[in-house]
Order: C-alpha cells, then structure tokens, then sequence
C-alpha cells in the first residue's frame, strides 16, 4: 500500500512510515489509528519534535571534524549556569520550569523575533501553551549560544520543533 507520508505526520506502528528505502506495511485505518492516539493536547506538551530519517552508510564511515562531547558539555553547562543566575532568589532552577508570568518576565525578544513569533501565531495556530513552550525552548537555545536576549534565529530555530500537524 502506498501512503503519502505528508499526510501522516505522526508514523505508524511498523515505523516505516515515509522512508524512502522501506515501504511501510500498515493499512490507512492502522495508520489513522495509531495516529489517532497522538492527540493534539499531546503533542502540543512535548517541546521538541524532530525527525530522524535514516542516514546512509556513506554518511556515517565518513571521516569529517565533529564538535567533541567535552566541547558541548562545557556549553551546556555554561547555559545551566546561566538559568540558575537568572532564577536566582525564585524557587526556578531553569527555563523549563517557567509559567507565563516568567516568560513574560525572562523571556525578552529582539523586535524581528517579535515579528516572527506573532507570524507563526497566525499562520502555524499555535495555542497558548504552544506559544509559552516555544518561547521557554526559544530561551535555552539563547542560553546555548550565550545570549541575553531571544534573537529571531534562537525563536526560528525553537519553531522549527514543533509537530507538523495536518501537512
């Protein structure tokens, strides 16, 4: 049976849904189904959401200079050190654990930033919550890259991890 994997963004239970090697072999309603299950309430409290398609052998025997885990512990700590900071004198430890209040609080975003949060609330329907979890996750890749403020590219990149419903 052939699906158009746009159609079911969410896999199915085989999880061969839109690969491009393997055919899934699930029927529709197996797929709508398991599908159903992933509520958008659901989906709409997990902050990240990314798709990993199968990577070629080529591409994992390559010899290429890759950032050393050491590397990427010191930033991440460094981030961590930061929220605990900016949570300083409250009962937060870090950006997760904010409300809306905090968001409002912490949260600030360069004007262009502004523009594209208010575009993808228009366009991508986010809900309140979604708003509030993008701003959070928008903040902690501000952390990562060691800035104070949200820039348009921390808040595009915290978008672009929401769940593509109905695509």
């Amino acid at each position: 049976m052939e699906t158009d994997c746009n159609s079911y963004p969410h896999g199915c239970p085989c999880g061969f849904l839109g690969d491009p090697i393997k055919e899934c072999s699930c029927s529709a309603s197996a797929i709508a189904r398991y599908q159903k299950r992933m509520s958008g309430p659901l989906l709409d409290r997990i902050d990240i959401h990314v798709e990993v398609p199968r990577v070629d052998y080529e591409k994992l025997a390559e010899k290429r200079h890759v950032e050393h885990s050491e590397t990427v512990r010191k930033r991440v700590q460094a981030a961590r050190e930061r929220q605990l900071q900016r949570f300083k004198g409250t009962k937060l430890t870090c950006n997760a654990e904010m409300g809306p209040a905090e968001v409002r609080e912490f949260c600030g975003v360069e004007p262009s930033a502004e523009k594209l949060l208010k575009a993808a609330m228009n366009q991508l329907h986010l809900s309140a919550r979604a708003f509030h979890r993008v701003l959070k996750l928008a903040r902690t890749i501000a952390d990562l890259a060691e800035s104070e403020v949200i820039a348009a590219t921390h808040l595009a990149e915290a978008i672009q991890y929401r769940p593509r419903v109905g695509m």
